[in-house]
């Protein structure tokens, strides 16, 4: 493994806040010494939990309207969709699918995380800092490793998460008003529950494990432009922050410029991010397309339901992925790993 030796913390000490932490120089770290992997798989694993816990709700939203046809609206925003949500499935109604993310999600940010800050290690050999394209390189890196937890979680959670959809737009019924006017209502009636772990055993009984792998060639065309945007953004960003060059950036700094680089990351794929939710959407009603692949998917979508159909749930998405990656940054920066495992945390963000 990649350790690097540090003498051991006291029982008794505790971690002292960022904005107090000293860090060895640029060119100590980066050119000198290894990263500790472990560490930073802990890191990411800690970090992806907390983030995920908190904005779950809001990915929900974002996957149902994402899934929504212009001519069969059963949503008409974020909040629209929460209010339903309650009404028809109940409060855990919106944490539908939280169980897999969670689960996965936890190995899914450590790849993602680790591979970015490995790669950034590798790339950095003999420099002092890196230069934008190989941060760029980096992040592309940190996004290919990730796909192979994200494909299979995003196709699981997809199912779950848009189940509740499908029954409501069943649902959908007109009733007449007292004035003789008509009105939409949704029925109330509850969704019959079925476990990742059915679905898992589904798809691999069908399809084999490429079945779980569904959606692939749209998952790397949204994680690889958003790692290549996001890392080297919020290593800038977060860089701005910091009171000196052997100093880290304060927390909440490093909060607002992990919510920023996200939010700007997120909004730029969201066409990705659609394409890649319905191919992934194995249940489809009556008057819903089929899609052979990528370009297929592109073509109807803009077709059947216009150029802005490619953009539906970037507010969701910019809200889920802003704070998910903000409080992601602060968890990973706090060095939770390298506290645990006994060692002085560093980062490898100074671009």
């Amino acid at each position: 493994m990649w350790l690097y030796k540090a003498a051991p913390l006291p029982h008794t000490l505790l971690l002292p806040p960022l904005h107090h932490r000293h860090t060895p120089t640029p060119s100590s770290t980066m050119a000198q010494q290894p990263i500790s992997l472990p560490a930073k798989l802990i890191n990411g694993g800690v970090a992806g939990m907390v983030g995920v816990t908190c904005v779950f709700p809001i990915d929900l939203a974002k996957t149902r309207l994402q899934n929504q046809r212009s001519n069969e609206r059963v949503y008409k925003n974020m909040m629209d969709c929460l209010i339903k949500t309650v009404r028809s499935e109940g409060y855990f109604g919106m944490y539908r699918g939280a169980a897999v993310n969670l689960t996965l999600v936890t190995p899914e940010k450590a790849i993602k995380l680790a591979a970015n800050d490995f790669f950034r290690h590798q790339l950095s050999r003999g420099e002092s800092k890196l230069s934008v394209f190989k941060e760029m390189l980096a992040g592309c890196g940190a996004g290919v490793c990730q796909v192979i937890i994200t494909t299979p979680m995003e196709m699981l959670k997809i199912q779950l998460q848009d189940a509740g959809r499908l029954v409501a737009q069943r649902n959908l019924a007109v009733v007449p008003s007292p004035t003789g006017g008509g009105g939409t209502m949704l029925s109330c009636s509850y969704i019959r529950p079925v476990s990742a772990m059915q679905i898992t055993q589904e798809l691999l009984r069908t399809r084999g494990i490429q079945g779980l792998y569904q959606g692939l060639g749209a998952t790397l065309m949204r994680d690889i432009p958003f790692s290549v945007v996001y890392f080297p953004l919020f290593a800038h960003l977060n860089q701005l922050g910091k009171p000196s060059e052997t100093e880290n950036a304060p927390f909440y700094w490093s909060f607002a410029s992990g919510c920023a680089a996200g939010c700007t990351a997120a909004i730029a794929v969201s066409p990705c991010d659609v394409v890649k939710t319905r191919l992934q959407s194995l249940n489809k009603s009556s008057n819903e397309e089929i899609y052979s692949g990528v370009v297929d998917c592109v073509r109807k979508i803009i077709h059947k339901e216009g150029p802005s159909a490619l953009m539906k749930g970037a507010g969701c998405r910019a809200l889920v992925i802003a704070p998910l990656f903000g409080i992601a940054q602060v968890v990973y920066f706090i060095g939770v790993g390298e506290f645990i495992l006994g060692q002085n945390p560093f980062n490898l963000y100074s671009p």
